[in-house]
């Protein structure tokens, strides 16, 4: 009898103890891609910042905020350009296209960043800008990123540039065309990107078409397959968000860069080809069993921060468009002004040197 008691009585301290072990157990496991873990979040001045959100070697973290464009819209490069409202030129200078707005009523958002494909050779616009209705001819700012061509490519017009459907990915990649502004350093951190990725989906990426294209590498059947899994984890989450204005993220456990925008809605537009060029650079650089410890929010909101707080330098871009950056040891912000804007910025893109 006594031992039938002992017995009961051991099974139900096994119990007490076996179902928080368990719900510890469970608090701890591993998250599906694409899912947070933590709901708690993190406030860095003016922003709130949750996640992370992951996926293999990537994390993600939304940034949250208020609307200050009032309910102001623009159309971006990519959906004018597909809906032939604007036109980008050829002008025979590297360094330096034309682009034009057709539309009456429509402003289009140029992000430094975007590439544009076609021309005598493809390349990366070097500024923000914002091109006004009727707009006639601007000169922007650009950088090659195909250094092996200076001729018409295959049935594409070497007069202008007809897409712009990826954005430049490393961060090197941002810092050699916002920080140094430097060709030589674009042309070899494009070769260096081409060399990584190769590496890392186990084929040459570089198209026969045009060995130094890192649009058509971007554009290679394993760099879009592998990138993809990336985006297909992770696109829905800010689904539903209207207060999510930005992200930041992490590759490796290491922070990279954040880009914030003034309304949710055009950080909606945004965030498919962003989403996808921080795919590729953490292919790029992702290392076979390679462990690092997680980035937090508060990590993040300390790396906005410091930005923030550096050393700040001016200049005009167009008479309508500001540039502001802030340098600190260890970080950049660059932060565009629209002077036609109802806020105090339009976009601030943050880079961890």
């Amino acid at each position: 009898m006594k031992s039938q008691m002992l017995i009961k009585a051991l099974g139900v301290i096994l119990l007490a103890v076996g179902v928080p072990l368990a719900l510890i157990a469970g608090a701890y496991r591993t998250r599906p891609a694409g899912r947070t873990q933590t709901g708690r979040q993190v406030v860095a001045g003016d922003y709130k910042i949750s996640g992370p959100y992951t996926h293999n070697n990537l994390a993600v973290f939304l940034i949250h905020g208020t609307d200050k464009l009032g309910g102001k819209s623009f159309l971006t490069l990519q959906e004018a350009l597909k809906q032939k409202k604007v036109i980008v030129y050829e002008t025979q200078s590297v360094n330096e296209l034309a682009i034009e707005n057709l539309s009456r009523t429509e402003e289009v958002y140029v992000q430094s960043g975007d590439i544009v494909k076609g021309g005598q050779q493809d390349r990366m616009l070097g500024v923000d800008l914002v091109v006004p209705p009727r707009s006639g001819k601007i000169s922007i700012a650009a950088f090659c990123v195909e250094q092996g061509r200076w001729a018409k490519r295959g049935t594409e017009e070497s007069t202008k540039f007809t897409s712009s459907t990826e954005r430049v990915a490393t961060r090197d990649l941002k810092l050699a065309a916002n920080k140094t502004r430097s060709q030589s350093e674009v042309w070899s951190k494009v070769a260096e990107a081409q060399g990584k990725l190769s590496a890392n989906v186990g084929r040459r990426v570089n198209a026969p078409a045009s060995d130094s294209s890192f649009q058509l590498t971007l554009e290679n059947k394993q760099v879009q397959e592998t990138a993809d899994a990336y985006v297909r984890a992770l696109l829905h989450i800010a689904d539903g968000r209207t207060d999510v204005i930005g992200y930041a993220f992490a590759i490796n456990g290491q922070l990279n860069s954040a880009d914030v925008y003034a309304a949710n809605t055009l950080f909606k537009k945004l965030w498919p080809s962003l989403l996808k060029a921080s795919a590729v650079e953490a292919i790029a650089d992702r290392r076979q069993d390679h462990k690092f410890a997680p980035v937090s929010a508060a990590d993040v909101s300390a790396f906005l921060n410091d930005a923030e707080q550096g050393t700040a330098s001016a200049k005009d871009v167009t008479k309508r468009i500001h540039l502001v950056t802030r340098e600190s040891q260890v970080n950049i912000l660059f932060e565009t002004r629209d002077r036609a804007g109802k806020g105090p910025w339009l976009h601030r893109s943050y880079i961890k040197k």
